[in-house]
């Protein structure tokens, strides 16, 4: 009883809890709590046993929906727009960009790797100061940063001034896409988040269909004050983040414990839930953690996490190199310009279709690892084709294989960012676990946008070969770590059926347990 009261009564200055049976301690705690206007929960020290979360299956849903409203949309709009901006160099360049600056040779692909330097290796301390500062703060810091960098590059008129606006673009994005992944993992239990994390990363497979398009537009704005088409570009699509960055640190909320739009009952369920969601159905874990030096260095000693790297790499080598250059490729199957940059949405439709049949079927059968062999394989079909097919000729059946590199690999993405939330504890472990994962992972976007030598257009077998080999890493790996969690849940499950919960509770205080969090012997890993 004594841990209890140190856990979370405390604070309270009611003087000392009576000796009274547990059951009735915990009562006792929970009205004190509710009286000083505190939130009854695991975290202000009530027993996971007796926290109350069975509300109406109804009421519950409506919490949900209620979240997901303020939310999920304002999230996925924002991932869009990032993308966007990262991305849409890919279309000035068929607009004119390397003509204008007198771009010869890999400068062009120069251009583009310049971005990820900064970009993965700020991604962990970013996130480091998203779990100091509010999110809310960072965010908005980070949004009108990277908009007022991307407006000006949309000023440049050399290659050098070009390369400049790459680099500082890196730093200014690097911190939102952990920070807002991150940010999901604090508000569902770990089959709901892929569905959430789908359509949010949809937005990055709609950012492909919607740069294309508009970019189609804003092109025709080529002369307009003396300007290129693909400066107006880089021009416009910066000024969206910049306008939304002054709104959202008014709408973005940062947590559950301080939504303004929920109740004290609504927190109270979303906070217990999570907390009581260890897989084995015993013990607790907690994101109200403040980040601490152990937490960073228990997320850089986890050889899981580096092995998800590579299944990482899989994807972002596929990605990036696939988004800057699907235009061109296009485009020298015979197609005009226009044409190659409208022809890119329907790949990318599919690819969104794909993600969300992927999210809702992976959490209805709680199962990761099948979905990331099942996108990569799919990926991986449709770059054997691309090396096979003589190009240019056959430029509909070569299309057509661009749905599943497109569709594969996209869809392979969300279940492989969910398995790695769904596995770490405590919150500041995964803030530094998935930033660090990101990080790095995306360092494959540096060979990813090398891969694509003009030199050999329209084959560009070395863009294609690498991606399939590094697709099929990163499914020999994601194999590797489906062995190595099942072969851990046993040792657990053995453990608790030799000591039981109260042999647990004998060896390690709550303190300790919490922060053993993925390691604690309650936890089990998601497959």
């Amino acid at each position: 009883m004594a841990d209890i009261k140190e856990t979370g009564a405390d604070h309270l200055e009611k003087g000392p809890i009576p000796s009274v049976p547990s059951d009735e301690l915990f009562d006792h705690l929970a009205k004190e709590l509710d009286e000083h206007g505190e939130l009854v929960t695991v975290d202000n020290g009530i027993d996971e046993h007796h926290v109350h979360i069975d509300l109406p299956e109804a009421e519950q849903k409506r919490i949900l929906r209620k979240v997901d409203l303020r939310l999920v949309p304002l999230l996925t709009f924002l991932y869009l727009i990032s993308f966007v901006d990262r991305s849409n160099i890919g279309n000035a360049k068929i607009a004119g960009l390397t003509e204008d600056l007198h771009m010869v040779g890999l400068e062009y692909n120069t251009a583009v790797t310049l971005f990820f330097i900064c970009y993965t290796l700020l991604e962990v301390p970013s996130n480091i100061v998203l779990k100091i500062l509010r999110p809310s703060i960072w965010i908005s810091i980070l949004l009108f940063s990277w908009g007022t960098v991307m407006t000006l590059m949309g000023l440049v008129t050399t290659y050098h001034g070009l390369l400049v606006a790459r680099f500082f673009l890196g730093v200014a994005e690097s911190g939102f896409f952990p920070a807002a992944t991150f940010l999901l993992t604090l508000w569902y239990r770990r089959f709901e988040y892929q569905q959430r994390l789908s359509i949010f990363y949809a937005a990055a497979s709609l950012a492909g269909a919607f740069s294309g398009l508009l970019a189609f537009a804003i092109e025709k704005m080529d002369g307009v004050a003396g300007r290129t088409g693909w400066q107006w570009i880089f021009i416009l699509e910066g000024l969206v983040p910049v306008g939304m960055s002054f709104v959202l640190y008014f709408i973005l909320p940062d947590s559950p414990e301080t939504a303004r739009f929920l109740t004290k009952r609504e927190k109270e369920f979303i906070i217990n839930r999570l907390a009581i969601e260890t897989g084995s159905g015993r013990g607790h874990v907690t994101n109200h953690d403040k980040i601490k030096f152990h937490h960073v260095k228990a997320g850089f000693s986890d050889w899981k996490l580096w092995c998800f790297i590579f299944v990482y790499w899989g994807n972002s080598v596929a990605v990036y190199g696939f988004s800057a250059t699907v235009p061109t490729v296009i485009e020298e199957l015979g197609y005009t310009a226009a044409d190659a940059q409208l022809l890119t949405i329907p790949l990318y439709v599919f690819a969104v279709i794909l993600i969300i049949v992927f999210a809702f079927w992976s959490d209805r059968i709680q199962n990761r690892w099948r979905f990331i062999v099942a996108g990569y394989s799919l990926a991986v079909c449709g770059l054997i084709a691309q090396l096979a097919i003589p190009h240019p000729k056959f430029p509909g059946v070569t299309y057509g294989f661009l749905f599943a590199l497109c569709g594969g690999m996209y869809a392979g993405y969300p279940p492989m960012l969910t398995w790695i939330a769904n596995n770490l504890a405590p919150s500041s472990k995964r803030a530094v676990g998935m930033a660090l994962v990101i990080s790095i992972g995306n360092m494959g976007g540096i060979m990813g946008s090398n891969i694509y030598l003009a030199r050999e257009a329209p084959k560009y077998k070395t863009g294609f070969g690498v991606s399939l080999v590094m697709l099929g890493l990163g499914i020999i790996a994601a194999l590797i770590l489906r062995v190595a969690y099942g072969r851990e849940n046993k040792k657990r499950d053995a453990l608790l059926a030799e000591i039981g919960e109260e042999g647990v509770h004998s060896r390690f205080t709550d303190q300790e347990l919490l922060d053993m969090g993925d390691k604690s012997p309650f936890f089990r890993y998601c497959i």
